[in-house]
């Protein structure tokens, strides 16, 4: 006993002594020097997107208030740097998300899963799904249309029935109701989301109801012609489902190579896409300059409706390639034309003046149940089918969040803060 006792002192005093020599397993001399063990810092351009440098911005109106709405008036604000898709997200991209979807609802119920150190589990990719194995057919019968509805006489997958589940924190609010000192119980900031994957492809034939667009209907988003066309049909929660998928993507991979995740993807503010746009041309109304729509040699310098209705004039009867014409002087393609393009902020013209001069967004929280109007969303750009007003960087216009258009896209960005506090430009990483 009197053994026992003397082995657990000297434990305790090897720990003691550890730690009042100063521990942590590193060379300091008992200076302090910081912790050095830490993740990989590099900060690699994602691909695909290009870097808008913080700045000054002076947004609002550059031209005259064609609507007379009087709700883009002018201020001066500063912005932050950031990554953003030097294209609208396209085709090709976003059947990449729903690709994923499909296989990771396969995987789930085939159970193909394995375990990680830390007790979790996650889906195991090294498992190939054999699509025409019994296994796989009889496991996935619900996402197919039996063979008796389909004119065809063979059974079809339903991409229509993929959902993505997604959760997320409520950061404003858990920031707010913080208490120092108290630690806060998750659960009560957790959002859940079920969001379909599957664009509406509809769309086309749902806006023009005495136009003959089947064919377009059929081909746009699955025809390898349209791969490089921006993505349409696809709803505000989905372009947000889109942007958690990414950012999962993008740290599945960071955590293999054992590097920080910088930061999320998600839809740019309505601020944020106004000073990506403006390409650092101070108050001008297109994103190349202006005043005209036109160069000098008289060719459009964007995918609209011009003139009394000539879409193909342009070079384009409906969209366009993501990557047509001329980039602005950040690189970025079609910012105005082509499609409009989701933000992420609230449609809410009477807060325009009222945001912070720093970073500037503005926040809403509209429930299920809350009116219709309120779950309005800036969308920014103008688009293949509208006049030249509206391809002015300081227009705004909106769409409900639950509604999809074949005139509205998105791009992502994504906010890494430190490049841009020092304003200096991430080199690409070979």
């Amino acid at each position: 006993m009197i053994k026992q006792f003397s082995l657990r002192l000297f434990a305790l005093g090897l720990v003691v002594t550890a730690w009042g020599c100063g521990g942590g397993g590193t060379a300091s001399n008992g200076q302090l020097v910081g912790t050095t063990h830490r993740t990989n810092t590099t900060i690699p351009t994602p691909t695909g997107m290009t870097w808008v440098p913080s700045g000054v911005m002076h947004m609002g109106a550059s031209d005259q208030d064609i609507r007379n709405a009087n709700d883009v008036k002018n201020r001066t604000v500063q912005m932050i740097g950031f990554f953003m898709d030097a294209t609208e997200i396209t085709n090709s991209e976003y059947r990449q998300f729903v690709d994923w979807v499909r296989d990771s609802t396969a995987h789930s119920i085939l159970g193909d899963y394995k375990d990680l150190d830390d007790g979790s589990q996650v889906i195991d990719w090294k498992k190939k799904l054999k699509w025409g194995s019994d296994d796989v057919q009889d496991a996935m019968a619900a996402y197919y249309v039996p063979s008796a509805e389909s004119i065809w006489g063979k059974k079809e997958f339903d991409n229509a029935k993929l959902k993505y589940h997604y959760e997320s924190f409520d950061y404003d609010k858990m920031a707010r109701e913080s208490v120092p000192g108290q630690s806060q119980t998750r659960s009560s900031y957790l959002l859940k989301y079920d969001v379909g994957a599957y664009p509406d492809t509809t769309v086309w034939m749902k806006m023009f109801s005495y136009s003959y667009n089947e064919p377009i209907t059929h081909q746009y988003f699955w025809y390898p012609s349209f791969n490089n066309y921006p993505v349409v049909g696809v709803n505000w929660y989905q372009a947000n489902a889109f942007c958690h998928w990414r950012t999962k993507f993008w740290r599945g991979y960071k955590d293999s190579k054992k590097q920080y995740l910088e930061g999320n993807f998600h839809l740019p503010t309505e601020e944020q896409w106004e000073w990506a746009a403006r390409g650092g041309r101070t108050q001008s109304p297109y994103p190349w300059g202006g005043p005209y729509i036109v160069n000098k040699k008289g060719c459009y310098l964007a995918n609209f409706k011009p003139g009394r209705g000539n879409y193909s004039a342009d070079g384009g009867l409906y969209t366009v390639r993501a990557d047509a014409y001329w980039p602005n002087d950040y690189g970025l393609y079609n910012m105005s034309g082509n499609v409009a393009e989701w933000t992420w902020s609230p449609f809410e013209a009477a807060t325009y003046n009222n945001v912070a001069d720093m970073s500037p967004a503005i926040r809403s929280k509209a429930k299920e149940a809350d009116p219709t109007w309120w779950k309005r969303k800036v969308t920014k750009g103008g688009s293949w089918k509208d006049v030249a007003s509206f391809l002015q960087v300081s227009n705004r216009d909106y769409e409900f969040a639950d509604t999809a258009k074949a005139f509205i896209g998105f791009r992502t960005i994504v906010q890494y803060i430190s490049p841009a506090l020092t304003n200096k430009r991430p080199m690409r990483k070979k």
